[in-house]
């Protein structure tokens, strides 16, 4: 588990069990539109928007540890929000998470 700081502000976004794998599911909290993917057992939550343009990541397609953007095709790491391939150049922000219990919280 990840310890929250007295800057950090974690927010519920869902139960673990409502995180498919492969399946990339759209949260807004607090201002953001967050992409949640399972991958592996792992989950991973990034900026829904491309860096690139204005395209939805949670309907992207994933493969591996990335997500490809749907309308231009960059890939970004499902793990830091760093472009993999173009025409992206600019991350996308990553964003923390942990479990307790069922429960998932992202930080905000």
């Amino acid at each position: 588990m990840i310890a929250p700081d007295a800057n950090s502000r974690w927010v519920r976004i869902g139960s673990a069990d409502e995180f498919a794998e492969d399946e990339p599911i759209r949260r807004s909290l607090g201002g953001f539109d967050i992409a949640v993917f399972r991958v592996d057992g792992e989950l991973y939550a990034l900026d829904d928007h491309c860096s690139h343009g204005n395209a939805s990541l949670s309907e992207g397609w994933v493969e591996g540890n990335c997500v490809e953007c749907p309308l231009h095709q960059a890939r970004f790491n499902l793990r830091t929000g760093e472009p993999e391939t173009g025409p992206a150049l600019e991350p996308v922000r990553s964003f923390k998470l942990r479990t307790e219990g069922t429960d998932v919280f992202v930080e905000l």
